[in-house]
């Protein structure tokens, strides 16, 4: 996932994401670091108060304990418990020696059984070994003071705070997961509604250019068969091709003007309703087919996407007529509201075989508006015809 993104994601929750320490770019070179400390400053102390002699066993043992216990500190990320029990177990060696006494190691071993040790009760049996032996080296090797139990609280505070880093730790990475599975849901979220789009375009160019295309095609043929005897007929048929041209130019400059980036100049043409399914008639009724329609009930306060589904069901209906319905055929276009559905009725008397194909794409996609809107169609042959009947409920809208 991007950085900008995750960053925005999280502070939406209402946290920042934190920025990278040396610590957390380079946690090795970090950790060896820590051991070098460690390791000069243990032996600085014992030197500070004489307890190291270094030509004696004891010393060099001492020395080699030191030296264990700080460079186990190479693994505190990945073994914490281990190595926190590493150095527990020298820095008691060490206890039982007359030379020296104290690692500086255990510090770093208890703040890191608290952030990086990922089972609570190991942890916290991590951290009271250490304040055992906090309490052994304080009440029965020496008389403990106020500096003593000084320490042995900062123990437990070292602790703390590594266990509270750690929980900082795990919230923001819950906080980045959550960011992740959010932009994940984006992004499926942004393809599904490209393909939807997609599919409706591809569903309207369909039934704009097939509409148009075949009256083109029919008024065409029409002006051919007349251009000698009729000019006067032809040029109207001409005229008819022309206008049906520019109308499935409009349409189809209207939907693929979606596809390009807004720029605030060209402004879209609205979707076809009922009030332009007139028009359709008129145009079947120009090539010579006698179409009747008739409208009623309440069908104004019908949304857009309503409207632009009877209009296309209307077309793609008398597209199919004007395909295999053949000449002078009689079509009858009924639009019924009541309450609760709306049905639309789309019914010719010519040779429908053809049309009732199950793989024509016309019928699939006039099935799919259909069911979008949570509707039902059916299109078969009725004896000598065919009909097209689609079911709308008034009252559910599109996903």
């Amino acid at each position: 996932m991007p950085d900008s993104l995750r960053d925005n994601t999280v502070a939406e929750v209402g946290l920042r994401h934190p920025i990278r320490t040396p610590f957390e770019r380079w946690p090795n070179g970090t950790d060896l670091a820590i051991a070098l400390v460690a390791f000069v400053l243990t032996l600085s102390m014992w030197e500070a108060r004489g307890d190291l002699d270094m030509n004696t066993f004891t010393g060099v043992g001492s020395w080699l304990t030191a030296f264990v216990a700080s460079f186990a500190l190479l693994w505190r990320r990945s073994h914490a418990t281990v190595t926190h029990f590493v150095v527990l177990v020298s820095a008691t060696l060490v206890l039982l020696s007359p030379l020296a006494d104290g690692i500086i190691a255990l510090v770093f071993t208890l703040y890191s059984v608290g952030r990086y040790e990922p089972h609570a009760r190991v942890s916290l049996f991590a951290v009271s070994a250490a304040i055992l032996y906090l309490a052994i080296d304080l009440r029965l090797i020496a008389e403990p003071g106020v500096g003593d139990v000084v320490a042995a609280c900062l123990a437990v505070v070292i602790w703390y705070f590594g266990r509270r880093m750690r929980f900082r730790g795990e919230y923001l990475r819950l906080l980045e997961e959550r960011a992740r599975h959010l932009e994940d849901q984006q992004h499926a979220e942004a393809e599904r509604a490209v393909a939807e789009e997609r599919t409706r375009i591809a569903r309207e160019m369909h039934d704009v250019v097939a509409h148009q295309v075949s009256l083109m095609t029919v008024q065409a043929g029409a002006a051919r068969t007349v251009t000698e005897s009729d000019p006067a007929a032809a040029g109207a048929a001409m005229a008819a091709v022309e206008s049906a041209g520019r109308q499935a130019l409009t349409e189809m400059r209207g939907l693929l003007g979606v596809l390009r980036p807004a720029d605030g100049e060209d402004g879209l043409a609205p979707q076809p309703g009922l009030k332009d399914i007139e028009s359709l008639v008129e145009q079947i009724r120009g090539v010579g087919h006698n179409v009747t329609l008739e409208q009623t009930g309440d069908l104004n306060t019908l949304s857009a996407r309503h409207q632009l589904t009877i209009y296309r069901l209307v077309q793609e209906a008398l597209t199919n007529v004007l395909k295999h319905a053949g000449e002078g055929v009689n079509v009858t276009v009924v639009i019924e509201s009541d309450a609760d559905a709306v049905d639309v009725h789309v019914r010719d008397d010519g040779d429908g075989s053809s049309a009732s194909l199950p793989g024509g794409h016309g019928i699939i996609g006039m099935r799919e508006r259909v069911e979008l809107l949570g509707g039902t169609l059916t299109a078969e042959s009725t004896g000598g015809g065919f009909t097209v009947h689609a079911s709308l409920p008034r009252n559910r809208k599109a996903p």
